[in-house]
């Protein structure tokens, strides 16, 4: 039986590739902050917040009629897998080709932070796919209140995160460049692989 610790540093390391990938809600989080700092971050993550456990809520409700059906972790396990390894194939070709992406707020940073991440894609095949994963874990340990217990372990970082990155953009620090930053998202990606892997076996047994 796995103990809520060791959930927990599951959600928590699997997170990471949605909490730090650089997309728009990331890049919006810089221009915001140059002038904001910190707390540009935290409106942002207020408005990330009211969509994502939203979404979470729905899979979840989702999750509990389809987990009747055969076989449903098992294809729910797979799916998991081969999306971490998609995502982390994805982080990697990024890091590698040191793209980044520009975006330049016209709006409040609690809407904007509702609205990039409605509409965000990755997002949303995040959350269908790899998140999907850690709901029905979830709700497999710990029932309904599983939802509550995953999410709090996963939303704290986007408050984190945004923060420190809104806190470093208003000081000037060039974070969408960082070597650091790149070195870091290899290493992510390397361990979203072992859990793409761990996922299958588990899958497979």
């Amino acid at each position: 039986m796995t103990s809520l610790i060791e959930f927990a540093a599951t959600v928590i390391t699997i997170s990471v590739s949605g909490v730090m990938s650089p997309g728009p809600l990331f890049a919006a989080n810089v221009a915001y902050g140059v002038k904001g700092g910190w707390k540009t971050g935290l409106r942002l993550a207020y408005g990330h917040t009211i969509v994502e456990f939203a979404l979470v809520t729905l899979l979840g409700l989702g999750a509990i009629s389809l987990s009747a059906l055969p076989q449903f972790r098992e294809y729910v396990s797979i799916l998991g897998a081969l999306s971490l390894f998609g995502f982390a194939g994805l982080q990697i070709r990024n890091v590698l080709k040191k793209s980044a992406s520009k975006y330049t707020p016209n709006h409040g940073p609690f809407l904007i932070g509702m609205l990039l991440t409605g509409l965000n894609p990755f997002f949303l095949v995040w959350w269908f796919t790899i998140g999907f994963k850690l709901i029905s874990d979830a709700l497999l340990l710990y029932s309904l209140i599983g939802i509550v217990v995953m999410f709090a372990f996963h939303i704290w970082m986007d408050y984190a995160w945004l923060g420190i990155v809104g806190y470093f953009a208003g000081r000037g620090k060039k974070i969408l460049v960082s070597q650091n930053y790149n070195i870091f998202m290899l290493a992510i990606s390397c361990i979203l692989i072992y859990f793409g892997i761990s996922f299958l076996i588990q899958a497979l047994r």
